[in-house]
C-alpha cells in the first residue's frame, strides 16, 4: 500500500485540490439530498440514515469514496445554519472567507503550544488577541486569550478572579446568567453562587447591590451581554458601579452581545463594557466564523501571570531568555489548533464597517420579524427585540401545544426554532444570525409555525 498524500509540504495542494473537488461536490450534493433546513424524519430516521452511509466504521479495507460518501450523509443530515429557515440557536452560518481559512489552518496544521510548533500563527495570534482586547478596553494594558466559547472563557475569567483574589472568590451572577458560569464555580470548587433575581430577564442591580452589600469576601460579579434565552442585556453601567462601590471583580459575558462593538448603529448598547475585568467573547456567534472563535478579554494583561506553566520541552526557561515566545500561558489547553486565522483573515477582508454592516442586517431583520408576529392574529410578540432574538408564541394555547408546534417542524426538517422559558411561559425563539435572509424568508418561518399550530390546534392545515 503506497503512503497516502499529506495535506501540507510541496504536494499538499496538489493532493486536496481533487479533494476539495469531491467534498465540495457532495456538500451540493447532500443539501440537495435534504432539502431544507434540518433533514426530515426525526433522530431515528436521521440515524438510520448516517448508520447506513458508514456501514462498518474500522473496515479491514479501506474504502476509496469513503470522503464522498461520508460528506454526503454528513450533510443531507445535517442542521445547516446558511438557510433562512434554520433560525433556532447562535449557531451561525460562517463566512466563506472564514471557512476557507480554516482549511489552511488544518492543513499546515500548527500547535499553539510552542512557537517551534507555530513561529508564524503564535506571532498572528499575539496581533489579533491585543486588537480585539482594545476593542473592549480601549485603555490600558489590555489582552485576550483565543478560546473554544463561552464556556471556556467563563471559566477562566472565574479562575483568573480566584486566583488574583489569593485562591478564594464568591460567584454573584443573575438568575439569567449562562449556565456554565454556576458550573465552572463547582468545577473550580468554590462556594455556591450567589444568584441575584433577573426580573423580566436582566440582572437587577438594585437586587445586586442587597446582596453585595450582604455578603463578605471576594466577589465576582458576572453580568450577561446577550442572553441565550432573549439577547437581553444587563445595565451595564449600574451594575459597574455597584461593582467599584463594594470592591467586586466584574465579569461580563458578551458571548453574545459582544458583536455589537463592530456596529456604529448599535455599539452603545454595549455602555459600561469596558468597566469588566474580563468579558467573553464568541465570533462563531455575532463574527460568522466557523467553531470555535471564542474570546476572553482582560482589563489588565498582569492577571494572566496567573496561568503561567513551565514545562522543559515546550517552554525551557533558557529557549525564553534566549527570545523564543512562551505561549504556554496563553490558554488552559497544551495543544490546540490555530483559529486565530481564520479571524485575522475576516478582521482583514471585511474590516470594521463590514462587520458592524452584518451586525446591523441580522437586527433589523430581528425587528422586522417582530413586526410581522405583532401584526398576526394567531400569535403573541414577547418584546421587541434588543438584538436578533425574538421570542413568540401561539395564542391560546398551552406550553404543551408550543412545544409540539416547535416539534413538528423539526420532525418534518421544514423549520428549525428554538425555545425559551421567560416570564413563567414558554415561547418559540427565532434566533436570526444569517445576513442573507429575506423579507420572504421571514413570512414564511413565521407561516409554518401558523401551519404547525392549526395542524395541532384546529387539526388541519390552511392553505
Amino acid at each position: 500500500m503506497s503512503t497516502p498524500p499529506l495535506a501540507s509540504g510541496h504536494e499538499g495542494p496538489h493532493a486536496l485540490r481533487p479533494l476539495l473537488d469531491t467534498v465540495l461536490e457532495a456538500l451540493d450534493t447532500g443539501a440537495r439530498a435534504r432539502g431544507g433546513p434540518l433533514p426530515a424524519g426525526g433522530p431515528e430516521a436521521v440515524a438510520g440514515r448516517i448508520r447506513e452511509a458508514v456501514g462498518d466504521v474500522l473496515p479491514d479495507r479501506g474504502d476509496p469514496h469513503a470522503v464522498r460518501t461520508l460528506v454526503h450523509a454528513f450533510a443531507a443530515t445535517a442542521a445547516d445554519p446558511a438557510h433562512p429557515l434554520c433560525a433556532a440557536h447562535l449557531h451561525c452560518p460562517p463566512l466563506a472567507v472564514a471557512a476557507a481559512a480554516d482549511l489552511a489552518a488544518s492543513a499546515l496544521n500548527p500547535s499553539m503550544d510552542s512557537w517551534d510548533q507555530a513561529p508564524g500563527a503564535s506571532e498572528l495570534e499575539r496581533l489579533v488577541a491585543t486588537a480585539l482586547a482594545r476593542e473592549v478596553h480601549p485603555a490600558g494594558t489590555p489582552d485576550s486569550l483565543v478560546t473554544t466559547g463561552g464556556t471556556e472563557s467563563n471559566q477562566l475569567a472565574l479562575l483568573l478572579a480566584r486566583e488574583v483574589h489569593g485562591g478564594s472568590v464568591r460567584l454573584v451572577c443573575g438568575a439569567n446568567a449562562h449556565h456554565s458560569l454556576p458550573r465552572a464555580a463547582w468545577l473550580l470548587g468554590l462556594p455556591e453562587p450567589a444568584v441575584v433575581p433577573a426580573p423580566g430577564g436582566t440582572l437587577d442591580p438594585d437586587a445586586l447591590d442587597a446582596t453585595l452589600t450582604r455578603l463578605s469576601g471576594p466577589l465576582f460579579v458576572a453580568a450577561t451581554a446577550g442572553t441565550t434565552d432573549a439577547g437581553l442585556i444587563d445595565p451595564l453601567p449600574e451594575i459597574a458601579a455597584h461593582c467599584a462601590a463594594h470592591g467586586a471583580r466584574l465579569h461580563v459575558d458578551a458571548a453574545y452581545g459582544g458583536g455589537l462593538l463592530f456596529s456604529d448603529r448599535h455599539r452603545a448598547r454595549l455602555t459600561g463594557l469596558g468597566a469588566a475585568d474580563t468579558v467573553t467573547l464568541d465570533l462563531h456567534k455575532l463574527g460568522w466564523q466557523p467553531v470555535a472563535a471564542g474570546l476572553l478579554a482582560v482589563r489588565d494583561a498582569h492577571d494572566l501571570t496567573a496561568l503561567r506553566q513551565r514545562a522543559d520541552y515546550l517552554n525551557a526557561d533558557d529557549d525564553t531568555e534566549a527570545g523564543l515566545p512562551d505561549l504556554l500561558g496563553r490558554s488552559l489547553r497544551t495543544t490546540r489548533r490555530p483559529d486565530v486565522l481564520k479571524l485575522a483573515v475576516t478582521l482583514k477582508t471585511l474590516g470594521r464597517s463590514g462587520l458592524g454592516a452584518l451586525v446591523d442586517q441580522v437586527c433589523a431583520h430581528a425587528r422586522q420579524f417582530a413586526a410581522l408576529v405583532d401584526a398576526h392574529p394567531d400569535f403573541e410578540l414577547h418584546a421587541p427585540p434588543v438584538i436578533s432574538t425574538v421570542l413568540f408564541r401561539p395564542t391560546g394555547v398551552t406550553d404543551t401545544t408550543v412545544a409540539a408546534v416547535r416539534r413538528a417542524l423539526l420532525t418534518d426538517g421544514s423549520a428549525v426554532l428554538g425555545r425559551a422559558r421567560l416570564d413563567g411561559r414558554l415561547w418559540l425563539k427565532a434566533t436570526l444570525l444569517n445576513p442573507a435572509t429575506g423579507p420572504d424568508d421571514l413570512a414564511a418561518l413565521l407561516h409554518l409555525a401558523a401551519t404547525s399550530r392549526a395542524t395541532l390546534v384546529e387539526g388541519h392545515t390552511p392553505r
